[in-house]
């Protein structure tokens, strides 16, 4: 039997799906601000949400009421993870980095403080 050689896995941080979404919409964020980042590529966020708001829509939510919601949440994915994957990979390596480092803030320093009772009186 062959030996398994061990992969480049790289494990994210745990969190869960919303720490992930959080994560994901800063560095969509910061990848809009960044000079770096090619002008025509950042309009691929904004159409997103441009089709998002606009009346017009691929599968209307009133002949198909669930796939009307999905087409949404689809170009809304689709356009998130396309403007991710074509900006430039040491860009987004970079503010991946600075958002893991703001994440893993658990220091486990306890700070010493004193309380106080605030009445109306």
């Amino acid at each position: 039997m062959a030996e398994k050689r061990p992969s480049r896995i790289m494990v994210p941080p745990q969190g869960g799906m919303l720490r992930d979404l959080v994560t994901r919409l800063k560095l969509i964020a910061r990848l809009m601000g960044d000079r770096r980042v090619n002008i025509f590529l950042k309009l691929l966020p904004i159409a997103s949400l441009a089709y998002l708001i606009s009346p017009v829509d691929l599968a209307p939510g009133i002949a198909f009421p669930v796939i009307g919601a999905l087409d949404d949440v689809g170009i809304l994915w689709i356009g998130s993870t396309l403007f991710v994957e074509l900006c430039p990979p040491k860009v987004v390596q970079e503010h991946m980095n600075e958002l893991a480092s703001n994440l893993d803030d658990s220091s486990g320093e306890v700070v010493d403080a004193e309380s106080t009772d605030v009445d109306g009186k």
